[in-house]
């Protein structure tokens, strides 16, 4: 080999050498890179929080209970008093026998008896089937006032007003207004009420043959307005629509069906409100688009807190509550034996479980998500290892021809020097 040539492949052989030392560097940059992102990945999961299941003991407590008759009493505070007293509260159920109890929504139909005018709306008949409904019996708003003044000292009153905008009407229709007789005094207007009597039950009754009211004798019937008048105010209490005044706006309709197995007649309400409502919606045969919250009477679980009142206790060497005095030292004292027993929310504790099932199959995913790219970042880590030993074993190669070379050169050299010595 001739001295250019060995110089010109001493030279290209530097030069490969140079470039795998560049390209091991930039492998080596390459792999740190990859090192800091595991790094991150790895405080990733190092800084996510592991769910924790719950344990059924957080949902579990000690009540206390004790029994005054049909009342059953659950103590839901106790707060301690300097002179070793108590302030209970409790809360007392019973069941009722005689509450208004939901039932299945009805599909109702109406039938217009009366058609709308320039002035008044259309009348309908209510049914379900072909029993007609009935506006229960019992007092009954007629949108009208009366008016009780005293004229000359003599108490006099006048009815059927209408009232608009602080004013009182005879007409609600003409507003012809009704003047106060001169010299009147101590004038109140209130709103006129009447009560449906048993003359009303009785056309009801022979105008739609009305199955239950024919049942009933005179008396019966008089005692049903009576029974009509307290359902009305137990509907109203619990499921009534409330005006700001205090009354009621609700107009309870009701029908009776026959119980076939046991002979006797259940009373089933709705509110004429609702079915007169523009939100109600009739077909062109009268039957209703959706059915109407419908109410009967019957038993149900009723509640009351009890607050603020004042207890003596006696505990067990356990601390145990065995006994409770309520008004100790008054007139009234009273004990009763307490009972004890722990119960667990299990609905909220499943409710938690739910919790820990969803927080957990998101931990899991999260995890599995950043395994999956430190598992990629590891691949990629693999392969530039195996690229930078393929470069040290290709600079090991090039070295030793360098070598090699590099005494060719140095022997060229030699007997050059010789052959002009």
């Amino acid at each position: 080999m001739g001295m250019s040539a060995s110089q010109a492949r001493f030279l290209g052989l530097t030069a490969r050498k140079t470039n795998t030392e560049y390209e091991g560097q930039q492998v080596n940059q390459q792999r740190t890179v990859l090192s800091n992102e595991s790094a991150n990945y790895y405080n990733q999961l190092l800084g996510m929080t592991v769910p924790v299941p719950p344990a059924v003991a957080d949902f579990t407590k000690t009540v206390y209970t004790f029994n005054d008759g049909a009342l059953s009493n659950t103590i839901s505070s106790m707060i301690a008093q300097k002179d070793g007293k108590y302030i209970v509260s409790y809360t007392t159920s019973w069941v009722n026998d005689f509450s208004a109890i939901s039932t299945a929504p009805i599909l109702y139909t109406r039938e217009e008896t009366k058609p709308a005018t320039e002035t008044d709306p259309a009348e309908y008949l209510y049914l379900v089937g072909s029993k007609v409904l009935r506006t229960m019996s019992g007092t009954v708003d007629t949108g009208t006032y009366v008016a009780k003044y005293k004229e000359s000292g003599v108490e006099k009153e006048q009815g059927g007003l209408y009232e608009k905008d602080g004013k009182y009407y005879t007409d609600d229709t003409y507003l012809h207004v009704w003047l106060l007789p001169s010299g009147s005094s101590d004038v109140t207007y209130t709103k006129e009420t009447r009560k449906t009597n048993i003359d009303d039950l009785k056309k009801f009754r022979e105008e739609y043959n009305d199955e239950y009211l024919k049942s009933l004798s005179d008396k019966q019937l008089e005692n049903l307005l009576i029974e009509e008048e307290q359902q009305i105010d137990i509907l109203n209490k619990k499921y009534g629509k409330q005006k700001s005044d205090g009354t009621y706006s609700s107009q309870w309709m009701v029908r009776y069906v026959l119980n076939s197995s046991t002979g006797n007649w259940s009373p089933y309400f709705v509110d004429k409100t609702l079915l007169e409502s523009p939100n109600m919606i009739y077909s062109d045969n009268g039957q209703a688009q959706s059915a109407t919250r419908t109410y009967t009477i019957g038993s149900a679980q009723e509640t009351e807190e009890i607050k603020g009142v004042t207890a003596r206790m006696e505990q067990d060497s356990t601390g145990r509550v065995i006994n409770i005095t309520l008004h100790p030292g008054e007139d009234d004292e009273v004990t009763y034996a307490v009972a004890t027993t722990t119960t667990t929310d299990q609905a909220k504790f499943e409710d938690a479980m739910n919790q820990y099932e969803y927080d957990k199959a998101q931990y899991d995913q999260a995890v599995q998500e950043i395994n999956a790219k430190i598992e990629i970042i590891q691949a990629e880590d693999r392969n530039l290892e195996l690229r930078l030993k393929q470069l040290d074993t290709e600079q090991d190669a090039i070295q030793t021809e360098m070598d090699a070379v590099q005494k060719v050169i140095e022997k060229n050299t030699e007997s050059t020097f010789k052959t002009f010595g």
